[in-house]
């Protein structure tokens, strides 16, 4: 399967307004944003746990990188309520989970074959003070790639420069593009050589957002 494979294009996924799949798991739902592979994939998807759903215990070959949007998402390592950030490198295994049911933003297979680093945030504590109407943490940072968190007040400037293609998904609130907006659950992926330049909406905006890692993106090694 293939969706949204054109790295060199821009991609825009309104995910609340498209329907739930389901996946091999029963009370586990997902909507896809971008996807090569089959159920092993290099995929970007929102997935839906039913309260009591459970994926059983696996490998995480290409690793796993997630958000939980809604809910408290749970392994045999701990529970990880809304606002947490996950990075689950190859190699590393678990038992996933949502005895009351949860939503998560997740990544699969887009790390460095030799990550190793695993470990989780609260991207609300991590954020600092705002400067300007605006406060961003950045969560990690390698030689591919930089994760970042950030609030943005409304009608205050943001912009997103950095080189190596652009990766949106807005947790809450709005950004006014030039032309456009952007709203709760709204992903968008701008190639290498593109900037994205928006205000805070009304309410403002969360979002998380990554840069630099489209150069690297590749089907799955299976």
């Amino acid at each position: 399967m293939e969706l949204n494979a054109d790295f060199t294009q821009p991609a825009l996924v309104r995910s609340e307004q498209i329907a739930w799949t389901p996946s091999p798991m029963p009370g586990v739902d997902r909507r896809m944003l971008d996807r090569i592979g089959g159920e092993v994939a290099r995929a970007t998807s929102i997935v839906r746990y039913a309260p009591g759903s459970s994926f059983s215990a696996h490998t995480h070959t290409g690793g796993e990188e997630f958000i939980v949007l809604d809910g408290v998402f749970q392994d045999e390592h701990g529970d990880y309520p809304a606002g947490t950030y996950v990075r689950n490198p190859p190699t590393s295994s678990h038992t996933p989970g949502a005895a009351g049911g949860c939503t998560i933003f997740v990544k699969l297979w887009q790390f460095d074959s030799e990550d190793r680093v695993q470990f989780r945030k609260d991207m609300h504590d991590a954020l600092p003070a705002p400067v300007a109407g605006v406060a961003t943490a950045e969560l990690h940072r390698d030689a591919r790639e930089v994760v970042r968190f950030s609030r943005v007040d409304p009608s205050v400037p943001f912009a997103i420069d950095d080189t190596g293609g652009i990766e949106v998904l807005i947790i809450d609130g709005m950004l006014d593009l030039e032309g456009d907006t952007l709203g709760k659950g709204d992903w968008l992926r701008l190639p290498e050589g593109q900037t994205l330049r928006a205000h805070g909406g009304p309410e403002g905006a969360t979002l998380w957002y990554k840069t630099g890692h489209l150069p690297y993106a590749r089907p799955p090694a299976v």
